[in-house]
């Protein structure tokens, strides 16, 4: 899976532009500020209908336009093609539109454009709160079990409902014990889910990071959200009082965490912000993996500005786990001989030089 084409309108400080990206390594260089991290931006919005940089679309819309655009054609791994189109609009009109057909949900493009990000708010997956961890879990799940979203769903709507009656009291005994049965229910599913995908995980992380670094004693583990020896059910019974001062539901799915550990002590308190992107880069390339068996096909990873805190060693030991990935990557970078060299010749690379928002493809380094 990859894109063959993408074209960008009003995306941020970009000029509109078609580019042509190689099915496998792509290099985006330039100095900082030129626009390149808006690119990859671009790519995850049309994969993901949001931003990576801000939790509002707004200031991804170039001043005084009044709407951006992406869109993109993907080759589909069992052949074929299909297009992707997002569009914002500043007045807070949203169009996603696939094969010309407008989209139920986000989820759509996410099925249809696996995208992994790598960059350095990547760090939050170590030093940040248990929902970071989550998102990266069932990011997986999702992937490669179809199962996952409705039981996800499930869970959803079972908490809101729960969650407004511990503050508004309007759900009478029967209602609340029938609620708290369906949440009990789609959360040992939710759960079961994790932990097969999290076996399948481990031993490829595992294996993944001995390539990129000399790590013993790194452990990965799970909780799943509530007391590992009880149902939820009797544990949301026990804390009903406390859920309701709260006003809200404390164990379950939606508490649940990964956690990385050494010698008893969280990771991030130990190691090196060097150490730190390359235990990510791991946790995010052996996700491709198993998305890439799950699927028959490949992700599309971005990884924003690779180079900053890895020495050559490790710089070129990562650029050989995405190169054996066989997916699409888009790299940024400001010095582009950095990365330039460091592919097999039978690798096809890309170059595109990105300067005040404009973007000029290298056709002599094309491989």
């Amino acid at each position: 899976m990859s894109l063959n084409r993408i074209s960008l309108t009003a995306v941020r400080n970009l000029h509109p532009v078609t580019l042509s990206p190689s099915p496998r390594i792509n290099i985006l260089y330039g100095a900082n500020g030129s626009g390149k991290t808006s690119v990859l931006e671009a790519v995850y919005l049309l994969g993901l209908a949001r931003s990576f940089r801000s939790l509002r679309l707004q200031p991804m819309i170039q001043y005084e336009q009044s709407a951006c655009t992406v869109f993109g054609q993907v080759q589909l791994p069992q052949g074929g093609l299909c297009n992707l189109g997002v569009s914002r609009g500043r007045d807070g009109e949203f169009q996603i539109r696939i094969d010309g057909e407008n989209a139920r949900s986000a989820a759509q493009l996410a099925e249809t454009l696996p995208l992994q990000l790598i960059n350095p708010d990547s760090f939050r997956l170590l030093e940040g709160a248990p929902k970071v961890r989550r998102q990266f879990l069932d990011w997986g799940v999702f992937h490669v079990e179809p199962r996952f979203l409705g039981g996800w769903q499930r869970v959803q709507k079972a908490l809101r409902q729960r969650n407004s009656w511990l503050r508004h009291g309007r759900l009478d005994v029967i209602e609340q014990a029938a609620w708290d049965r369906e949440l009990s229910l789609a959360s040992a599913e939710i759960d079961g889910y994790r932990r097969e995908y999290l076996q399948a995980l481990k031993p490829v992380f595992e294996q993944t990071l001995t390539e990129l670094l000399d790590l013993p004693g790194l452990q990965l583990s799970y909780y799943r959200g509530w007391d590992k020896e009880r149902e939820l059910l009797d544990v949301l019974s026990a804390s009903l009082p406390r859920d309701q001062a709260v006003g809200h539901t404390q164990a379950g799915p939606q508490r649940a965490d990964l956690r990385l550990r050494i010698g008893g002590h969280n990771a991030a308190d130990i190691l090196s912000r060097g150490q730190q992107k390359l235990v990510v880069c791991a946790l995010r390339i052996a996700q491709g993996h198993l998305v890439n068996q799950a699927k028959h096909g490949r992700c599309i990873y971005l990884v924003d500005d690779l180079p900053s805190e890895l020495d050559e060693e490790h710089r070129q030991a990562l650029c050989r786990l995405l190169e054996d990935l066989q997916c699409q990557v888009f790299i940024t970078c400001v010095d582009p001989h950095l990365l330039k060299d460091g592919w097999r010749t039978d690798t096809p690379v890309a170059m595109f030089h990105v300067e005040h928002g404009r973007i000029t493809q290298d056709h002599r380094s094309e491989a």
